[in-house]
């Protein structure tokens, strides 16, 4: 059995906002930003981007603080999300990911910023180029 991966994080500059809508509904978001993702289901259309950019008919949650693993990682690398993961559940930091091709995404409450950071870096993960989480 291998060790838990220690990751480099990166906070990711911008406040978001986790949204839901209709899986038949037009997504008509501006997708610019820092960060912006549509993933639609048979059962909906979810949507993470800028708090402002979110569309007023989208049941929405926020502000969030987002972070990403830096760089690329192989499609088939086990562990990664549950080595970020589990720390922040032990801290009572609840999460929502997106996976790209490339690399993990984590959303946090901005109020629990803080705590997420701390959690992370207890359990030997490095943040790297982040802005202060106490701003």
């Amino acid at each position: 059995m291998s060790a838990t991966p220690e990751v480099e994080l990166a906070w990711i500059d911008g406040r978001f906002a986790i949204g839901r809508l209709p899986a038949d509904a037009p997504a008509v978001v501006a997708a610019g930003g820092a960060f912006f993702s549509l993933t639609r289901t048979a059962d909906e259309t979810s949507i993470v981007c800028a708090e402002e950019a979110m569309p007023a008919a989208a049941r929405s949650e926020g502000p969030y603080a987002l972070f990403r693993v830096v760089g690329s990682m192989e499609l088939g690398l086990v562990g990664v999300v549950a080595a970020i993961t589990r720390p922040l559940a032990a801290y009572g930091v609840s999460v929502f990911t997106v996976a790209t091709f490339d690399t993990d995404y984590v959303l946090v409450r901005e109020s629990d910023r803080a705590r997420a950071q701390a959690a992370l870096e207890a359990a030997g993960h490095r943040f790297v180029g982040e802005p202060d989480p106490g701003r």
